[in-house]
């Protein structure tokens, strides 16, 4: 799917204008650390730009196509799925991006699974900080370090 191969090649340059046109206006965000997703394109992109000075080594081993059903809507839509491998401060992540696509061809909705746990706390810990300084998410209360997303993230682990 050409869509993948262009999202792989931005997030690997950390490219966030040719994602900008690569994701539907509605994008929904599956996190590995959030109950609920992350929506809509400025959300998403505005977590894009954490996640690519979050993240160190990213690179992508794999490709895979077919599809599966969205979330949102339980509908079949073309799939594709890429294996990474990075670094989030100093442990090493194996994860998958999940990216299902419109009828255009631009990625609607968009899953992120990693392991092992102690690297999803990481990423976790590392993403929440960079959304409050970014002013997308507000700090934990009280100072303390709650979940990896705040309180009410539905994080189980």
């Amino acid at each position: 799917m050409e869509t993948a191969e262009r999202f792989r090649a931005a997030v690997e340059k950390r490219d966030l204008s040719v994602l900008d046109a690569l994701f539907t206006e509605d994008i929904r965000f599956y996190s590995p650390v959030k109950f609920t997703p992350f929506e809509g394109k400025p959300m998403v992109l505005g977590l894009f730009g954490v996640l690519v000075r979050v993240f160190e080594d990213l690179r992508y081993v794999g490709h895979f196509e077919g599809a599966a059903e969205t979330s949102a809507d339980g509908a079949q839509a073309p799939s594709a799925i890429l294996p990474f491998r990075a670094t989030v401060d100093g442990r090493q992540i194996h994860g998958i991006d999940m990216l299902q696509f419109d009828e255009a061809g631009r990625v609607k909705e968009f899953t992120v699974m990693v392991r092992p746990q102690s690297a999803v706390h990481a990423l976790g810990q590392a993403v929440l900080a960079g959304l409050v300084a970014a002013g997308l998410a507000p700090a934990p209360e009280g100072g303390e370090q709650v979940g990896a997303l705040g309180p009410g993230s539905g994080r189980t682990t």
